[in-house]
């Protein structure tokens, strides 16, 4: 589904990404650890076309097909989705609304008409009471005060009714609660399927309990130095990152 080859990325004459070499496969899930500033974020950034970025060297292949010079809102209408670390408000426009709006663009992009309205309640309705979601919740306009939980709450209901098929939670654990925690992984789980896949970014093993991944893959200095399993993310919890750099150096 994704192929990342040897990927290099700059942002202001600054390089950050130094060779990413990644394949994510259908139904799987795969997670990518490391410390502060190691290229975790600007590698979600880059592969959802995210323009203050530039890329110098490598390739991102989406479905066999190559991204370059695609724009962010085409890969979101191919099917790449991003959740952002920290959510924008925007005030005046329902979660409901954003989400129609949303649904529909990605239609007409795919020469398909809107979904009729019907339709388009039922399938709140079913992903709502999936997630738990109040449906007063989805009247309030798009997380204007919303706590930190309900934001990412909010994005995992965005994620069940766009239904892309390449799921990148950056950081979605920021922040959250144990409670929160539990509630936006589960939802993630119940959406895992073995025609999409997903890629969560995170400095903590704790996501990882609720949401089991199939590859841990550890980036330092802009290039992915370790990759294993589940269990890699158990060492990593343990051991902190020092170890991992002291590897790659030796």
């Amino acid at each position: 589904m994704l192929k990342i080859n040897n990927l290099h990325a700059r942002v202001e004459e600054k390089e950050i990404l130094k060779g990413i070499n990644l394949e994510v496969n259908a139904g799987e899930v795969h997670a990518i650890m490391g410390p502060n500033g190691s290229g975790k974020s600007t590698l979600a950034s880059v592969i959802a076309g995210k323009e203050e970025f530039e890329v110098t060297r490598g390739k991102i292949l989406f479905e066999g097909e190559d991204l370059d010079d695609t724009a962010p809102e085409e890969r979101a209408h191919k099917g790449i989705f991003l959740s952002f670390q920290y959510p924008v408000e925007i005030p005046g426009v329902s979660v409901t609304n954003f989400i129609k709006t949303a649904i529909n663009e990605s239609r007409k992009a795919r020469g398909m008409e809107d979904m009729p309205a019907n339709q388009m309640l039922k399938k709140i309705r079913e992903k709502s009471e999936m997630l738990d979601i109040d449906r007063k919740f989805l009247s309030r306009s798009l997380n204007e005060g919303f706590s930190g939980g309900e934001k990412k709450r909010n994005e995992i209901f965005q994620l069940a009714m766009l239904e892309p098929k390449l799921a990148i939670l950056d950081e979605t654990d920021s922040g959250l609660d144990i409670d929160a925690l539990r509630i936006v992984a589960n939802g993630v789980n119940k959406l895992r399927n073995k025609d999409n896949a997903v890629v969560v970014i995170t400095h903590y093993q704790r996501l990882l309990e609720y949401i089991v991944p199939d590859f841990v893959h550890v980036l330092h200095d802009g290039k992915i130095v370790k990759s294993g399993g589940k269990e890699l993310a158990l060492e990593l919890e343990e051991k902190g990152y020092d170890w991992v750099k002291q590897e790659t150096v030796a």
